[in-house]
């Protein structure tokens, strides 16, 4: 049988589950400019409408939130659709496809806690909690880690 927990703040109980719906995305201008592909392979038939880029951000959003494939171009949609960028968005067969095709790290590990997905000219990359403030701000100069005084 399950144990029960007896919850004494329910303001502060309320708050922590909608704390778990919150989600910040950041996109660069320059992915809006690189998002369809603008090379020519050069070999017979049509070349990709959207750059390796593209799938790449459509790809680890669906690794980072578990997604089917049609769940996330409607996620992407409804993103882009908030933040007014008029982007077009590959069909979910296409994605699919390129996939193969594409040698990407998809393996995100599971973080506790909040996880940014960052989206710049460099990339698609997806930081825990420390990592991302790290990056953004240096190294808290209070804690320092893996670092041992010396006593000799």
């Amino acid at each position: 049988m399950k144990s029960r927990y007896r919850i004494c703040n329910w303001s502060e109980y309320h708050a922590a589950l909608e704390a778990r719906g919150s989600l910040t995305v950041w996109i660069d201008e320059g992915v809006l400019s690189a998002w369809k592909n603008k090379q020519k392979t050069g070999k017979r038939g049509a070349s990709n409408t959207y750059s390796d880029l593209a799938t790449e951000t459509l790809l680890t959003l669906k690794t980072v939130y578990r997604l089917k494939l049609r769940q996330t171009i409607g996620f992407a949609r409804s993103l882009f659709e908030l933040m007014s960028v008029e982007l077009d968005l590959p069909h979910y067969s296409t994605l699919s496809r390129r996939a193969k095709g594409l040698n990407i790290d998809l393996s995100v590990q599971p973080a506790k806690g909040a996880r940014h997905v960052v989206v710049d000219s460099t990339g698609v990359k997806v930081y825990g909690e420390g990592e991302w403030k790290a990056r953004q701000h240096g190294v808290s100069k209070r804690r320092r880690t893996g670092e041992t005084p010396n006593q000799c």
